[in-house]
């Protein structure tokens, strides 16, 4: 699938320019195994990258002007790379601008160039386009001019890029991105940037995202909302145990000490943090033993704790869990991403995927008049130049 992307966005640039590519760069979605909602709780993630791609192709053009065409969305834009960066009003431009923005604030020096990108990744369905956007585009660029610039400075410089345009993510989406590894996921602190790799040997399993197909409104507002409970959550832990610094030093037995303490959304949100982040760790033990089902029941209890004590679900994506915890061919299965909507992530016994996909997709357009939409991932290799 990714060949025929390429090709198409090789022949799409050979056309508008009328010269070949002198780079071509893939940059890849990325998924998250465990450790949901605890990036800004001092928490760990695992996140891998995944063979959905955006695809770039590059050329220096010999002048100071930028020219850059978004194939799927039939549009384009030029930028003077002597004008001060700002952003418009279209939107998609803006995460590239804020590249630009990146490398022209930390004093890199490079020349005007012609770029067209193409992507398979699912727009808004969790699988982290934008990030994929803003550190392909970024690693073409320092590709293209040989700027010294180290992958993990792609990830936070992508990120910077994100702050700019207005959208406070963490840094798993770009880190994931650019620093993937085939078969690998990556266990990332969230404190310190630290990071390891853990094999993902899913031999007799398949990846599959189920996507609901919606994305309820209070996504934002809750967000908000859930970080000042924890924050709140954690302020009463340190009053009561002064040595503990973060949801990460504390036992499940110390929040349920103070349950009298806190309000009944604050002491269950802090609950599921200290959960969550031991389930990480349990994780990584789990996939070192090559213990994908210890994994995948790892995987149904946090879906649990986001559906009951962070309470960041939603009828459509409980569904999808409920059912597929009946079916013995399914190991794992919870919602992922920040809620509200999205996709859930589902190890599927192999030789079983498509009866599963069959039943579920009719019993979700019978349940709720919805279109369910599917994907098959693997873990694949991060931000990386394409060659022939």
């Amino acid at each position: 699938m990714n060949d025929i992307l390429i090709n198409k966005t090789i022949s799409f640039f050979e056309k508008s320019f009328g010269s070949t590519p002198q780079k071509t760069v893939l940059s890849p979605g990325r998924i998250n195994i465990i450790g949901e909602h605890i990036d800004y709780n001092d928490g760990y993630v695992l996140p891998a990258a995944i063979d959905k791609i955006i695809c770039f192709a590059f050329e220096k053009n010999n002048t100071n002007t930028s020219k850059i065409i978004a194939i799927d969305l039939d549009d384009e834009f030029e930028i003077d790379l002597d004008d001060e960066i700002q952003l418009t009003d279209k939107v998609w431009t803006n995460y590239l601008r804020g590249v630009i923005n990146q490398l022209k604030i930390k004093g890199f020096k490079f020349e005007g160039f012609n770029c067209v990108f193409s992507s398979n990744i699912p727009v808004g369905s969790g699988l982290s386009s934008s990030a994929a956007l803003e550190c392909g585009f970024l690693f073409g660029i320092r590709e293209l001019f040989d700027l010294n610039i180290k992958p993990v400075d792609v990830a936070l410089m992508g990120q910077s890029a994100e702050h700019w345009v207005g959208i406070n993510c963490g840094i798993m989406d770009q880190f994931s991105s650019v620093m993937g590894k085939e078969n690998k996921v990556i266990k990332i602190d969230c404190r310190t940037l630290e990071y390891e790799y853990h094999d993902a040997n899913f031999i007799d399993y398949s990846l599959i995202l189920f996507d609901s197909n919606v994305k309820h409104s209070l996504m934002t507002s809750a967000y908000n909302e859930r970080r000042q409970q924890c924050d709140e959550g954690i302020a009463t832990i340190k009053k009561n145990y002064p040595k503990i610094t973060s949801f990460r030093d504390c036992t499940e037995n110390q929040v349920i000490s103070l349950k009298d303490k806190m309000s009944k959304e604050v002491f269950k949100r802090s609950l599921f943090a200290v959960k969550e982040i031991k389930r990480v760790i349990l994780a990584c033990e789990a996939l070192d033993k090559g213990d994908i089902p210890a994994l995948g029941k790892l995987m149904f209890e946090t879906h649990k704790g986001l559906s009951e004590d962070y309470e960041v679900s939603c009828d459509e994506l409980d569904m999808i869990v409920d059912t597929l915890k009946q079916e013995e061919a399914v190991i794992g299965s919870r919602m992922m991403g920040g809620g509200f909507g999205g996709c859930t992530i589902n190890l599927i016994k192999k030789g079983q995927e498509e009866r599963i996909k069959k039943q579920l997709s009719a019993l979700y357009m019978e349940t709720f008049g919805i279109e369910l939409k599917i994907y098959d991932v693997k873990i694949s290799n991060g931000t990386s130049l394409y060659t022939a």
